[in-house]
């Protein structure tokens, strides 16, 4: 019998990586796995402050990443002691405890994809603390047993970023929910686009993410305000970064095509009413936006970056592109001008290959070879 804790800050759906936990944990109790919790408030960090915008939101972001790194290692790891010995310890993110390390990004690869590494990563004083950390994290050979990357480039690139790894590593995707991102029925597309103030024959453009920079959402807008008629919609970024994105000329130039819904609890309704969803990032570990696109059958336009090398077939389900505004732009006009209906179907197929419920099943192959190699 197996057991599973997981390790990481916060468990739930729409978190980032706390929503992949919360799916994962969902498939396993399915299975009749028992799985238990060790979140921010096991860590007893509940009093700490909550990110949020200005200074003072990034100093959040920093306090609560070094003490779920710090204090949080130690309590997670006197956790896992006191767990059942069948039980298996998944660690998402900052602690240094845990079986399983699933890796859900690297940051010096990320500095490196947009250039200028160094300076990036000196001008954050939260980036050396974690390349340290995970120097530590990865080089140890007591820490974990087995590494999960979300991608082959990523498994790739922790080996070009650390080079000699302690732990086994293996390669699992993310999944999607099948039923909660689902193709929408002709009037609840229409309803959708109404409620945002579309007119039927308008195309309209969806970008998803918090940070505008990394994503490209700056190339994005100089894009679309290109194409005659089509509108962007911009879900995600706080109150700050939407302001300084709404001072820049480009941005300004599209007047009222462009459109700031700001962070939505539930974007579903942005999904729907899209005609294409794009991604020009320099650097994802993974992607579940995208995945969560292709279910709702909306075609994807990104760079070679995270899972759209692996389920972002150019000219089947959308296209794949350079992180140029002229690239961009001509990926979303080749996408745009195609045949709408089989686009869509195209996406919502090459989506269905990714369920939560075969993803958990792969996890659990690889706990239960963990499991059999400790017994020998």
């Amino acid at each position: 019998m197996i057991r599973v804790l997981q390790v990481t800050p916060e468990i739930g759906p729409g978190t980032g990586v706390g929503s992949v936990a919360y799916y994962l944990e969902r498939e396993w109790q399915a299975c009749g796995i028992p799985t238990e919790r060790f979140t921010m408030r096991e860590a007893r960090g509940s009093w700490l402050p909550q990110p949020g915008p200005g200074v003072g939101g990034r100093l959040a972001v920093v306090v609560r990443v070094v003490w779920f790194s710090t204090v949080g290692s130690v309590l997670a790891s006197r956790a896992a002691r006191r767990c059942p010995p069948d039980t298996i310890v998944v660690c998402h993110n900052d602690a240094l405890a845990g079986d399983v390390y699933i890796n859900h990004g690297i940051v010096v690869q990320a500095m490196r994809n947009r250039g200028h590494a160094v300076s990036r990563i000196l001008r954050n004083p939260l980036h050396p603390f974690i390349i340290a950390r995970d120097l530590v994290r990865y080089r140890s050979r007591r820490i974990h047993r087995l590494v999960v990357n979300l991608t082959t480039v990523d498994e790739a690139a922790l080996r070009s970023t650390y080079g000699s790894i302690g732990p086994q590593s293996v390669v699992i995707g993310n999944g999607v929910d099948l039923d909660v991102w689902s193709m929408p029925t002709d009037e609840e597309r229409l309803a959708a686009r109404g409620r945002l103030g579309l007119a039927p024959d308008d195309s309209m453009v969806l970008f998803v993410g918090h940070e505008f920079g990394r994503k490209g959402l700056p190339e994005l807008i100089d894009a679309v305000a290109a194409l005659p008629d089509a509108h962007l919609m911009v879900v995600g970024g706080t109150v700050d970064l939407i302001a300084a994105q709404e001072r820049m000329p480009s941005a300004q130039a599209m007047g009222a095509r462009l459109h700031f819904l700001g962070a939505q609890p539930d974007p579903r309704g942005a999904f729907i009413a899209a005609d294409v969803f794009c991604l020009p990032s320099a650097y994802e570990s993974y992607g579940l936006v995208v995945l969560e696109a292709l279910a709702c059958g909306v075609p994807v336009v990104g760079t070679r970056t995270g899972c759209l090398p692996d389920v972002v077939v150019d000219g089947v389900n959308g296209a794949l592109v350079e992180r140029t505004a002229a690239d961009v732009r001509a990926g979303l006009e080749r996408v745009l001008a195609g045949d709408r209906a089989a686009i869509r179907a195209a996406s919502r197929a090459s989506a269905a290959a990714h369920s939560w419920s075969g993803v958990a099943q792969q996890y659990l192959d690889a706990f239960r070879a963990l499991a059999a190699g400790a017994r020998q």
